[in-house]
């Protein structure tokens, strides 16, 4: 059993929808220690570069072709671990992306990343 699959098997309660979960912190850096996760930042570009998770790519779900850019970019059936600011905007996100991928979202995004983690 992969890593990702225990995780998701042992946070269930911390489901907020049945087609993706949502993970404090700790359980999300564990996720994305996994160099196969898929970690997606889905805030604007300014909010990127003002500072990230590392190895997130930026996709902005606010864009319109926000569901495009992803299947362009992510391997279908991959685990997309994404996040936003403050956990809003990944909700939508992660919402958008289930059908397609296994989803995990930061619930405290990157603010309660950063406050967390020090960076």
């Amino acid at each position: 059993m992969s890593l990702t699959s225990c995780l998701f098997s042992l946070m269930g309660c911390n489901a907020q929808n049945a087609k993706f979960k949502t993970l404090g912190t700790d359980d999300f850096a564990k996720v994305i220690a996994d160099t196969n996760v898929v970690v997606l930042d889905v805030r604007t570009a300014e909010e990127y570069q003002a500072g990230h998770i590392e190895r997130a790519i930026n996709i902005d779900v606010l864009e319109d072709d926000f569901e495009q850019k992803a299947r362009a970019e992510i391997e279908e059936g991959k685990t997309v671990a994404l996040y936003c600011r403050s956990g809003n905007r990944s909700k939508k996100a992660a919402a958008m992306l289930s059908e397609k991928y296994k989803v995990i979202e930061l619930g405290t995004g990157y603010n309660g990343w950063v406050a967390a983690n020090g960076k």
